[in-house]
């Protein structure tokens, strides 16, 4: 896959349809710096918006993968095999993010435990401040993995989901 002739034909097919890159970034809810390294081959957009696109330019999919036209139109159900591999993609991601969300659930209630027990006469035992000190690490730890992950892909998850709705719609 030629990243420089994708990003070309992806420039060909906006220019034909006369937006500029700006226009383009706003219908897609992506940045005109994303569009600009597209077109560059700098990057590629993610699945959900290369089928978009094909949608939008009236273009079959496999074309913007090579990078040129083909005379043969995608028939729906290869469509339809990929809408389903990515929805599948993004259950996942749900999940995933749902069990972010419990972690940081439990840190929280390891802070306020920590927290709690700290402003107690208990704090004095040895035990209660091992433990007390091992659950304010363990909190903290799970914040931290639970930033990071949620963080990175967290948005286009939902960026997607809001150009499927829109669609079923």
């Amino acid at each position: 896959m030629n990243q420089e002739k994708i990003g070309s034909f992806l420039k060909e097919l906006r220019k034909q349809k006369g937006l500029t890159q700006e226009q383009l970034a706003e219908k897609c809810n992506v940045s005109n710096r994303t569009v600009s390294r597209w077109e560059n081959g700098n990057n590629m957009p993610d699945l959900d918006l290369l089928i978009e696109l094909s949608d939008y330019y009236e273009v079959d999919l496999r074309e913007i993968l090579n990078g040129e036209r083909k005379s043969e139109n995608m028939d729906n159900e290869m469509k339809e095999t990929v809408l389903q591999a990515v929805d599948y993609t993004n259950t996942e991601a749900e999940r995933y993010q749902k069990r972010v969300r419990i972690c940081n659930a439990i840190a929280m209630l390891l802070i306020a435990a920590y927290t709690i027990v700290k402003d107690t006469n208990l704090y004095h035992y040895p035990a209660v401040v091992n433990a007390a000190e091992f659950a304010q690490g363990a909190a903290i730890g799970m914040l931290l993995v639970g930033i990071i992950f949620s963080s990175r892909y967290g948005a286009r998850v939902r960026a997607f989901k809001q150009r499927l709705l829109k669609k079923q719609l």
